[in-house]
């Protein structure tokens, strides 16, 4: 897959992580991929998104009531990408109604809590769970938020890369506080889907839009670095992280 990227800068500090990506929302949009953020409750999930959609963290949360979803439009390889990524609630009292929303997606962003043992060590089920509601080979990208408190960290970093690769799961930490990683690990996931959508699309000779392909399986692939980015955020309801 083609790794070279057409983009803006985003962040004066960060001359070293350029930006392989560019939004714009006033072009015909050529690919919509459905992401869905999974994990425990106040492991982060939304702070994520709030920091990949807006660059901003709001530091009076509240837990996430049933399913949200907030889009971002950036360009790869000069098509111009949604990603419409959908915040699902992780109070057990909620799973039944998220499941639905597995259906469809492309990519999901598996999140725990580094400084919370129990939140990784559900991670298998919820592995399970997407799984089971997915496409068997969709791509998932385990993410270790709150990579900022590093005195009160409780899960070991070579835990995580192990369940991963046993998995065949794609890994970073994360600071959803300071925004460590966040647009590396959404990017990442979103440059696999995108490389496998358009070499499904020459395998079957049709150039057409989709947003609905049989995927392969990926591999573990630990992310390092930082990317700082802004787009606009568009919210099926209110704000709540």
């Amino acid at each position: 897959m083609n790794q070279e990227m057409n983009g803006t800068e985003a962040n004066n500090n960060d001359q070293s992580q350029r930006s392989s990506y560019q939004e714009n929302g006033h072009e015909n949009i050529d690919y919509v991929f459905k992401v869905v953020v999974i994990g425990d409750s106040a492991v982060g999930k939304t702070q994520i998104l709030s920091r990949f959609t807006k660059n901003e963290f709001c530091f009076d949360s509240k837990s996430t009531i049933g399913v949200e979803f907030q889009t971002r439009t950036v360009t790869i390889n000069d098509k111009l990408i949604k990603a419409q990524i959908w915040d699902t609630a992780g109070q057990e009292r909620y799973r039944a109604v998220t499941s639905a929303y597995y259906r469809g997606a492309l990519g999901a962003m598996l999140v725990y809590d580094i400084t919370k043992r129990q939140s990784f060590d559900h991670v298998a089920r919820w592995v399970e769970e997407l799984r089971a509601h997915a496409d068997s080979s969709i791509v998932i990208m385990l993410i270790g938020n709150k990579a900022d408190l590093v005195d009160m960290r409780a899960v070991p970093t070579e835990d995580a890369v192990e369940f991963a690769e046993d998995q065949g799961l794609f890994f970073s930490e994360t600071s959803a506080l300071s925004g460590d990683n966040v647009n590396t690990a959404f990017f990442r996931v979103l440059e696999e889907i995108y490389g496998v959508v358009s070499k499904k699309s020459l395998e079957c000779g049709n150039g057409s839009k989709t947003n609905g392909v049989e995927l392969q399986g990926s591999k573990i692939d630990v992310i390092s670095g930082s990317e700082m980015e802004i787009s606009e955020m568009k919210k099926l309801s209110a704000c709540s992280c």
